[in-house]
């Protein structure tokens, strides 16, 4: 038993992963923003390569980046005090409060590190609730994971922390959602079930009146109301911090020809790739067709290679060469075809990459060599905000913002992609090739800015001897985005139900 803590909260759990509670936790917060509360988002432990950069260079999980600017707060590294960026099958990176703790293995991690990192945790959260009317925290995975029971310190644990009322997300759009409602409630221990005030069912295609039966059958069965049913939202366009919640990518190649079909671009598919989330703004140009790749075959009829990031850049540059991958890419960019490198992706397209400190656990990998930079990487991880300004291809003096989460530096001889600066320096980054084609940077976000997307759509295709694109897409704001989610989530979830009297008491300590 842990001491609780006082600040009202309201915490959402799912039945399993990915089935959409950092997106309606970030619904929460904008609703109760909009309320004239003060907000605040938690999550103690969060499991992703989808990571962000808060504006005093913290390293946070970009799903609580998100939820953050949904409770129109300034992230900070207390919203995700622990964030696990897997570097193998039993290993991961631990950030501990935005900055590198250290690789730890996964059983000792759930044997020891949780007990130790708990009180860090609470701490965390106590910062945050001190400034807060209501806070609005995320489960991780299901709560109902009896293996890790014991070393739980995200769901249950945390929820009999906060005295949290908890919200039960089950998706219907997979199948067998009544099953997992059950299931998760029966595992629970009495206590941990007394704190399930509502479940709601995400995700919903189909005739309503189809579901009410089971719906009404849970209720009964399980005396539990149900909150909501929020039905699927096409073209949703927040990134979710689960690679594999995404839309899913084409398996194939459209047979579109002549000059108006649509630009292909193959994005490696990493076995260690991060921060994929680059690639969702491209996805939403009509123009152009994406696929993510790990044969060669699959280059063959490509128009653009993208080289995304990485957790583990030398483990994933391996691949490459054991695939095939890395002689056909070098053979895409003999026939004068465009590439681009982000972060990991920049220091593959170098000559090779040494890693003195044993960062990665190797000594050196062989590049791409596709342009003249070499990579050493350091045991101090680079986390900040940047403006930038672009110097050349694929449009001089475009100006952006964005983040770089990276270890190494780079040194190149190349003419640099941009200028960048933060508060207190500027510097040149990344490098492009003398003919404009292969590009490298370690700015994310990069395709997130119109302007700048829009320039590459129209280089690439004029490289490729296509039309130019006559639909290019201009993206609403996030904010605007969240906008669009929240008030579809307020009209089909009831949040008081699920929040209690813990607005009233809110609104009168505000």
């Amino acid at each position: 038993m842990v001491a609780r803590l006082v600040t009202p909260a309201v915490m959402v759990l799912g039945t399993a992963s990915s089935v959409g509670k950092s997106l309606i936790a970030a619904a929460v917060c904008r609703i109760l923003s909009d309320r004239g509360l003060r907000v605040a988002p938690f999550k103690a432990q969060n499991m992703s390569l989808e990571a962000a950069v808060t504006p005093d260079g913290a390293e946070i999980g970009r799903a609580q980046f998100v939820q953050a600017c949904a409770a129109r707060r300034t992230p900070v590294a207390e919203m995700n005090p622990i964030l696990l960026k897997p570097t193998g099958e039993r290993r991961s990176q631990v950030v501990l409060l935005g900055r590198v703790l250290g690789d730890e293995d996964a059983w000792d991690y759930h044997r020891r590190r949780t007990a130790e990192l708990f009180p860090v945790v609470l701490d965390a959260y106590s910062r945050l609730a001190r400034d807060a009317d209501v806070m609005v925290i995320e489960g991780a995975g299901s709560p109902a994971e009896i293996n890790l029971r014991d070393g739980d310190i995200v769901n249950m644990r945390m929820a009999e922390a906060a005295n949290a009322r908890c919200l039960l997300v089950a998706d219907i759009d997979r199948g067998g959602a009544f099953a997992a409602l059950v299931g998760t409630l029966a595992l629970l221990e009495p206590l941990e079930r007394a704190r399930i005030v509502a479940f709601a069912l995400n995700r919903f295609r189909g005739d309503a009146a189809l579901l009410a039966p089971g719906v009404t059958a849970i209720e009964r069965r399980e005396a539990v109301p149900c909150a909501g049913v929020i039905p699927w939202l096409a073209d949703l366009d927040i990134e979710d911090e689960d690679r594999y919640a995404a839309q899913p990518w084409p398996a194939a190649w459209d047979d579109e020809t002549g000059a108006r079909r649509r630009l292909r671009i193959a994005v490696l598919d990493f076995p260690h790739g991060s921060n994929l989330s680059d690639a969702e703004p491209l996805r939403r140009e009509p123009s152009l067709a994406l696929r993510m790749v790990r044969h060669p075959e699959a280059l063959r009829d490509a128009d653009v290679v993208i080289l995304p990031g990485s957790k583990s850049t030398l483990a994933d540059l391996r691949w490459m060469h054991e695939a095939g991958l890395a002689a056909t890419i070098r053979e895409f960019a003999k026939r004068q075809r465009p590439i681009v490198g982000l972060c990991g992706g920049y220091q593959m397209l170098g000559r090779a990459i040494d890693d003195p400190h044993g960062v990665e656990g190797a000594e050196s990998g062989e590049g791409l060599g596709l342009l003249d930079a070499s990579t050493a990487l350091n045991a101090r991880k680079t986390t900040r905000r940047v403006h930038g300004t672009t110097l050349g291809a694929p449009d001089a003096s475009a100006a952006f913002e964005g983040y770089e989460i990276h270890f190494g530096v780079t040194r190149t001889r190349e003419l640099p992609f941009a200028r960048l600066r933060s508060a207190a320096e500027s510097w040149d980054d990344g490098a492009v090739s003398a003919d404009g084609l292969i590009v490298g940077t370690y700015v994310h976000d990069l395709f997130a800015v119109d302007a700048l997307r829009h320039a590459f759509v129209r280089s690439w295709r004029a490289s490729r001897g296509l039309e130019a694109a006559r639909d290019l897409v201009r993206r609403p704001t996030l904010d605007a985005r969240i906008d669009r989610w929240a008030a579809h989530v307020a009209a089909h979830l009831d949040v008081d139900r699920v929040l209690g009297d813990f607005t009233a008491r809110a609104v009168t300590r505000a």
